[in-house]
């Protein structure tokens, strides 16, 4: 069974590599009209855009830590599209916030993370149910965690505090909004073949050992996921969480 996505257009948060890239090209395949984002200028962004038919021009840049970024991105979202019908907030940061480093690592560590984590997507959200009330709906998928749900390691207590952070505004508003048409869904993956997955064999190993099914996730299954929760082929799951990390966190 194919998801059509076919007359909409959706915002997508660092859509430069991993997780967002997928997600670009997913849509675009399903038929959506994608308006990237990133956090710079890159290679790699650039790629993205020729992959699905664009330009590097085309691409919003924004740096999700500065203060009201997701109001401006979402409003240069909106101004570009004319009409905005759904935003995947994927863009996000993995940084340490060491329990035994200096003060100004652990302040720089929670200040950075929790402005682009939670910050950010929090306004972005804001911004489209004020876009969508004005347009009869829309859709929100929030990117959060398996961290969100059962913790991190020590050193990253950030990081799972940011994805929780996700997990429960998503939820609030799915409650809130779902008799206006305006569908809220997360996605928490363990594992994904990013960036942030471990590179060194020893962490690798680690990893991969603790996930049943013997390997992370590709990033395209999660884009796949997005794509079905875009398509409205499920509106009564507004709200749920959709775990996707090979078994290796069951709820």
């Amino acid at each position: 069974m194919s998801f059509d996505l076919n007359g909409k257009s959706v915002l997508i948060t660092g859509a430069s590599r991993g997780i967002g890239a997928a997600a670009a090209r997913a849509c675009h395949d399903a038929g959506a009209r994608v308006i990237l984002h990133a956090s710079g200028e890159s290679d790699a962004a650039a790629g993205v855009a020729a992959s699905i038919g664009q330009t590097p021009g085309d691409i919003l840049y924004q740096d999700l830590g500065a203060m009201d970024a997701g109001f401006d991105l979402a409003a240069r979202a909106i101004e570009g599209a004319g009409r905005l019908d759904a935003v995947v907030n994927n863009a996000g940061v993995y940084l340490a916030s060491p329990l035994d480093g200096g003060k100004d690592a652990w302040a720089e560590g929670w200040a950075r993370t929790m402005a682009v984590n939670v910050q950010a997507p929090a306004d972005i959200c804001r911004a489209a149910v004020a876009h969508f009330r004005e347009h009869g709906g829309g859709t929100i998928v929030n990117v959060a965690s398996r961290a969100g749900h059962r913790g991190d390691g020590a050193d990253f207590g950030v990081y799972a505090a940011s994805k929780g952070a996700v997990l429960a505004m998503t939820k609030t508003w799915a409650r809130a909004l779902a008799g206006e048409n305006i569908l809220l869904y997360a996605i928490a993956p363990g594992w994904v073949e990013t960036r942030m997955a471990p590179q060194d064999i020893e962490a690798r190993e680690k990893a991969v050992h603790e996930i049943p099914l013997g390997r992370v996730a590709r990033p395209e299954e999660i884009a796949a996921t997005m794509v079905f929760c875009l398509s409205g082929a499920c509106p009564s799951a507004t709200g749920a969480t959709f775990d996707v990390n090979g078994a290796s966190y069951v709820r």
